[in-house]
């Protein structure tokens, strides 16, 4: 029987863990980016107005739940693996260590998949009231946003990750890697800032790999920019408007008129 005892701590110990991510990732980058004097920021800011304590009361409050519901299909995994019942492995010349990037860049890609579809779904006007309102309640989001769910979004964002370790292979250390990569992607996405420079945004990495630039579009209007951590899916069904939005960016001119075009209200 799964739901014993043990599951019961398990569960416990990893909703302490995942709110302990949370805070270090967030608040860290939050303290970084809008806790001190914008002068000593080396980022390019996407929002004019500074975050209001009740956004932030609103982002944290949601997160703390989202982690809750996170904790269960976790503990659901730990002690199935511990029963032998899971894909996951510890011994890396088990599938070789090539296998380890591929396995954490196959899982990047399936979530990054099932995210932009069900991204997508969850805006159709029927269901975007239930699901996903309470996410785009930061207009201006910041890395507190970064598990900002209403139950029904958390539970379905929650599933994917933990089902796909019953089939295919995946190094506890590479799962860690994926989660942790998760969790700064999110963080990062909704930081309010970019930090990444002009020159990487335009070089290949930025121009296949989503940041804050490009999730933030997306907070601003809700028709573009679904994905997760990739811009395929966004570029293959036309709902990437990067270019569009900031030529700037792309045509090689000063970063000065990109800010002006980034900066929102």
């Amino acid at each position: 029987m799964i739901f014993n005892q043990d599951f019961a701590i398990t569960f416990v110990a990893l909703f302490a863990i995942i709110a302990l991510r949370y805070f270090l990732v967030a608040g860290l980058f939050y303290w970084l980016l809008w806790g001190r004097d914008p002068q000593h920021v080396l980022a390019h800011r996407l929002a004019k107005r500074s975050p209001e304590r009740r956004v932030i009361f609103h982002e944290v409050s949601w997160s703390m739940v989202s982690s809750l519901i996170y904790a269960f299909p976790g503990a659901i995994v730990i002690e199935a693996w511990k029963a032998g019942h899971t894909a996951l492995y510890t011994d890396v010349t088990a599938y070789g260590l090539w296998y380890l990037p591929v396995s954490i860049f196959l899982y990047l890609f399936l979530h990054d998949t099932f995210f932009y579809w069900t991204h997508r779904m969850m805006h159709h006007p029927k269901l975007f009231k239930r699901m996903h309102k309470t996410h785009h309640m930061s207009q201006n989001p910041t890395a507190w946003a970064a598990f900002s769910f209403h139950p029904w979004e958390s539970i379905l964002t929650a599933v994917f990750l933990p089902a796909l370790v019953f089939f295919i292979p995946l190094h506890a250390g590479a799962a860690l890697a994926v989660l942790m990569i998760m969790t700064i992607a999110s963080v990062l996405n909704h930081a309010g800032w970019e930090i990444f420079p002009t020159s990487w945004m335009r070089g290949f990495l930025g121009r296949h790999v989503i940041t804050a630039t490009h999730h933030n579009l997306h907070h601003t209007n809700y028709k573009v920019n679904f994905g997760l951590y990739f811009r395929f899916w966004d570029k293959l069904m036309g709902t990437d408007v990067m270019e569009t939005a900031y030529p700037h960016l792309f045509e090689g001119r000063p970063r000065e008129k990109l800010l002006q075009k980034q900066i929102v209200s």
